[in-house]
């Protein structure tokens, strides 16, 4: 534990925190009158720092109720819940019946005119080139670095921890946003017919995936293979991924290292925070000794200090704090999942694009998913993988942008 100046003037917490062995019981009550616990004076804790004197105010004596957390906890669940059925789902017919089962009772429900806005902001948003993506992407970024410079770094220096520690989430947005117009501005690998006939030469078609000889139907080019044309970008793409609406571009052979990049540190910054953030509370939990404490509950009993109930006293003591804390701790895991995925398709050779049309070896072992597959599924292997360094050295150095301008001059 950091040591901190005992001279420093003491905190007051609200009163509802008493010392078990200061604090005698309370009374029992009268028959027919109700329990009114007693209002003892407010315990001081020495705590160092001169902004967190007086953060914990007196409140009220009663345990306030856990609404709040219930609810992120029940809308949790749900989110994680809705993620495992669409990835349970995704090679199924079953995720389409729903929506389309789903499409009609909101159509009965909801006014046409509604639905046509809506499909109208629907289309504009994931059907279209735009930045709007990019705008909400930098906006929440913007708000989360601002309370963490705001609050939690000036508190973190008042409790002495260590410059490196706090200044490393800095670093990460530095590469990040680095990393992020990259992935925005780069060509990713738009096919045209000055360079048609090179793309054609990359890879080796398989006739199962990617067969010869085969035109795009909307650029009249033919298509080279592990090529796919962006129905959102209007071109066709070398080694298609997908297309971001967070970058408001395609990801394919030429952006999808600065992408991976972007992934990395966008993760690793959410859980740097995260982390920083969770250290400082809880130091500042042991320094004051507030897991040692009671209070009293609603029906007038004495109780130790639980983990719900310092949850809502640290939310109602520092609520943009333990606000902010709470999405980026979802914000990690969530993309942390997702960093998992990209790794893996990296690391094997693989596209998005070619891991959902392919046969997805790892969803055979899932009941849902082998009951609703073909009984004689076409065969796809991965003919592009030749070895975890050869497939990284193929993102990360690509040779044949260099080549393909070394032909054209």
């Amino acid at each position: 534990m950091l040591s901190h100046d005992r001279r420093s003037p003491p905190l007051t917490l609200p009163y509802p925190l008493m010392c078990g062995a200061a604090v005698p019981p309370p009374p029992p009550p009268s028959p027919g009158r109700p329990v009114v616990p007693s209002e003892p004076a407010a315990l001081r804790v020495p705590l160092p720092g001169s902004s967190l004197q007086g953060k914990l105010r007196p409140g009220p004596s009663r345990s306030p109720r856990m609404d709040f957390l219930v609810l992120f906890l029940f809308y949790l669940a749900s989110v994680l819940m809705g993620l495992v059925l669409i990835c349970t789902c995704s090679k199924t017919h079953c995720s389409k019946g729903l929506v389309r089962g789903g499409a009609q009772i909101f159509s009965c429900i909801i006014p046409e005119c509604l639905q046509r806005a809506m499909h109208r902001l629907l289309h504009y948003l994931f059907h279209t080139r735009n930045h709007t993506f990019i705008v909400l992407h930098l906006v929440l970024q913007g708000m989360v670095y601002t309370e963490y410079t705001w609050e939690v770094f000036g508190y973190c220096q008042e409790l002495e921890f260590s410059l490196y520690y706090l200044l490393l989430p800095y670093l990460l947005l530095i590469i990040n946003v680095f990393s992020f117009t990259l992935t925005c501005v780069t060509n990713p690998g738009i096919i045209t017919k000055a360079n048609e006939l090179l793309f054609l030469h990359v890879y080796e078609f398989d006739e199962v995936m990617f067969p010869k000889n085969v035109r795009c139907s909307t650029c009249d080019l033919r298509k080279p293979a592990r090529s796919k044309h962006c129905s959102v970008c209007n071109w066709c793409v070398h080694r298609f991924d997908h297309h971001c609406v967070w970058v408001n571009n395609c990801i394919g052979a030429w952006n999808i290292r600065y992408f991976l990049i972007y992934l990395l540190t966008l993760t690793a910054s959410a859980a740097t925070v995260a982390i920083v953030s969770t250290a400082f509370l809880v130091h500042l939990v042991v320094m004051s000794d507030l897991y040692q404490e009671t209070y009293i509950d609603d029906f007038g009993h004495l109780h130790t200090m639980d983990t719900v109930f310092l949850i809502q006293y640290l939310f109602l003591t520092f609520p943009r704090i333990v606000f902010m804390l709470g999405f980026v701790m979802v914000l990690s895991f969530l993309l942390g999942g997702y960093l998992c995925f990209a790794v893996y398709l990296a690391a094997t050779n693989q596209t998005t694009n070619e891991w959902h049309r392919g046969d997805g070896a790892w969803c055979w072992h899932c009941p849902l998913v082998a009951q609703r597959l073909s009984a004689e599924p076409q065969v796809h292997q991965n003919i592009h993988s030749h070895g975890l360094r050869s497939n990284l050295q193929e993102i990360f150095l690509p040779a044949f942008p260099y080549h393909e301008r070394k032909k054209q001059e």
